[in-house]
């Protein structure tokens, strides 16, 4: 499958394993209407009930749930929310040929409840002239005023009507987890990328059957270019479909060994897997006692099945270090994050959560865990996000292990809370701000490598793996 196909599920499954969470309790005051109005922003149980259209009541719970529970609702500009929502409830009417006088944006003052009615108001008219587009209208409106929290965490997960004809959504085209750039993965945050864009893995699917192989360079995406000037474009996104379809996609490539420039046409299809690689947790035992361990996200349990494949490896021999993979790790538990450095310190802060008046609760380490006493080397990449950045921060900041590869995604704002709506859909956002273990930002900025050690197309060509090799270099020292 694709890159943002894991990312998906993988988000996918982090907000359930939230729904037992409990919602913070509003923190700024409120008339009776709009406290009324976000009686529903609470704490979800259990399985959610069929989905009901979206309408003018669930935005403005939503807004509400935003400014009383978001991590700095209290402080923010609510009118940047909702100039959001008018550009984007513009912008479809226009897309539709339906564009009416009424959809001229209200005055705005900063009063939160006075600048709501009058949205409100306006909104009302421009949908009863377009009764047909209504849900539409509500859908984008609303999405357009959670992503101006410009959040990685925040999200509204909702059905959005279904999938149009020919929506596919399978394996994909084969290419693997990973379709990186001199160090940065381009699914983990484009506008970090670096020329060129070439192959990592070849996974199986439609990459396979046309003879795509690790380290052919991508020069061109259904006749975009993927950089221009050095800097990615949008084209780059068509290797990683997503909603509101997934077709083919061409690509012209260049084998740097033979010099051969060639098109081929990939279609998303279903493929066979290897069982391995969709195991959370899979390790191995290297050259002189050294304990390989891949770590693909930290679901449920993930700690755990990490002390048990090094306690496997350990039997019968004398472990003399361990290289844990977590490279194109998506994140997950910051519990099970927690957990698995706590085999290796004891008695720190992991990590802070702020409040945007900058009160913190230290995240401690988990000191029932058995330390491992072993040296460690973390292997990091541009795909290592939230709780992956969580260990990999901490592992840093407390020396307790090296970080070799490259730097990660910068996708850590915080640990998101979710909010059921009315029309039985969830909005999700953190109520606090993630600070490393040195009180540091990491969001939007990432975790540094210790040792900074890029893949390049030759290396992929030639199945090397140069941040493994340099990990190995470090334990044996």
């Amino acid at each position: 499958m694709t890159a943002v196909m894991t990312a998906i599920r993988t988000a996918t499954a982090g907000l359930a394993l939230l729904l037992a969470a409990a919602c913070t309790a509003p923190t700024a005051p409120r008339s009776q209407a709009s406290s009324a109005a976000s009686t529903v922003c609470a704490k979800p149980y259990g399985r959610l009930p069929a989905q009901t259209p979206t309408t003018i009541d669930v935005i403005e719970q939503a807004y509400f749930c935003i400014l009383g529970n978001y991590y700095s609702g209290a402080t923010m500009d609510a009118r940047s929310l909702l100039t959001a929502g008018f550009i984007a409830l513009t912008r479809e009417l226009n897309l539709s040929g339906r564009d009416v006088s009424e959809a001229s944006m209200p005055a705005l003052t900063g009063d939160r409840e006075a600048d709501w009615t009058a949205f409100e108001a306006v909104y009302r008219k421009v949908t009863a002239q377009v009764p047909d587009l209504s849900d539409k209208l509500a859908v984008v409106t609303l999405e357009a005023i959670v992503a101006a929290l410009d959040d990685n965490h925040a999200r509204w997960v909702h059905g959005g009507g279904g999938a149009p004809p020919g929506y596919y959504d399978g394996d994909g085209y084969g290419l693997g987890l990973q379709a990186s750039v001199y160090g940065a993965q381009v699914n983990g945050n484009p506008g970090a990328a670096l020329p060129p864009l070439f192959v990592t893995t070849v996974e199986g699917g439609a990459a396979q059957s046309a003879g795509v192989r690790p380290g052919d360079i991508i020069e061109s995406i259904d006749g975009s270019a993927p950089f221009i000037d050095g800097k990615p474009i949008p084209a780059i996104a068509a290797l990683y479909p997503q909603y509101p379809q997934a077709g083919p996609v061409k690509l012209r490539l260049l084998r740097q060994s033979t010099g051969r420039r060639w098109s081929v046409t990939l279609k998303p299809g279903v493929y066979e897997r290897d069982l391995a690689a969709l195991q959370g947790v899979t390790s191995k035992l290297l050259e002189d006692g050294i304990a390989y361990v891949r770590v693909r996200g930290f679901g449920p349990d993930a700690a755990d099945r990490v002390f048990k494949a090094i306690s496997r490896l350990r039997t019968g021999r004398t472990l003399t270090g361990i290289v844990l993979d977590l490279r194109g790790n998506g994140g997950g538990s910051p519990k099970e994050a927690i957990r698995l450095l706590s085999a290796f310190v004891h008695g720190k802060d992991t990590a802070y959560l702020c409040t945007v008046d900058a009160k913190c609760e230290a995240l401690r380490t988990d000191d029932t865990v058995e330390l491992l006493n072993l040296p460690l080397a973390v292997l990091i990449d541009r795909s290592c996000a939230s709780a992956c950045e969580h260990f990999s921060s901490a592992a840093k900041d407390l020396g307790i292990g090296k970080l070799v590869g490259t730097r990660t995604a910068g996708a850590i704002s915080g640990p998101s809370e979710p909010y059921k709506l009315g029309n039985n859909t969830m909005l999700a956002f953190p109520t606090r701000h993630h600070l490393g273990p040195n009180r540091e930002t990491l969001d939007r900025i990432g975790v540094p490598p210790d040792h900074y050690v890029p893949l390049t197309p030759k290396d992929a060509a030639a199945g090397r793996d140069p941040a493994l090799s340099r990990a190995l270099t470090l334990l044996h020292k």
